[in-house]
């Protein structure tokens, strides 16, 4: 998927979507994305001035992000603007390697399991062949008032 298609499944805009292209993807199993991260990234200036590193959260965001694309691919639906998927948990997240300007930011979602609308993922992210990030995520769709 180009970020053309990316934008059609993620209700996420600049400075905060967080995917820029999906290598692969197996409708309800699994995800594979990647972000090109930039030192023009807009966090970078705070985070950290002297040795920018890409916060751990907006890594474990870019795995939601992701997942959510996973998500709207099972489901074969588009984000509208009466409902929102929210984090719900995030298990045993683990920060083993920094993300800086110029890496690759690969993004690894599998589905473990969806029970009504609670979704729940394996995540990794890597740079290389090496992680830098994992995590079990929970997301909930919510439906809001447009």
């Amino acid at each position: 998927m180009d970020i053309h298609q990316i934008l059609q499944h993620l209700p996420h805009r600049y400075p905060f979507l967080l995917v820029d292209r999906v290598l692969e993807l197996r409708t309800g199993e699994f995800i594979h994305a990647y972000k090109n991260v930039s030192f023009n990234e807009p966090f970078f200036p705070g985070h950290f001035p002297h040795h920018p590193v890409m916060p751990g959260v907006l890594i474990l965001e870019a795995l939601a992000q992701a997942a959510g694309i996973l998500s709207f691919k099972t489901m074969d639906a588009k984000p509208t603007d009466d409902s929102v998927f929210y984090f719900v948990g995030i298990d045993n997240a683990r920060f083993k390697k920094p993300v800086m300007p110029g890496d690759q930011l690969h993004l690894f979602v599998e589905n473990e399991r969806r029970v009504r609308n609670v979704w729940k993922y394996r995540a990794v992210a890597k740079v290389d062949d090496t992680v830098a990030a994992e995590a079990s995520l929970m997301c909930a769709k919510q439906d809001i008032a447009a």
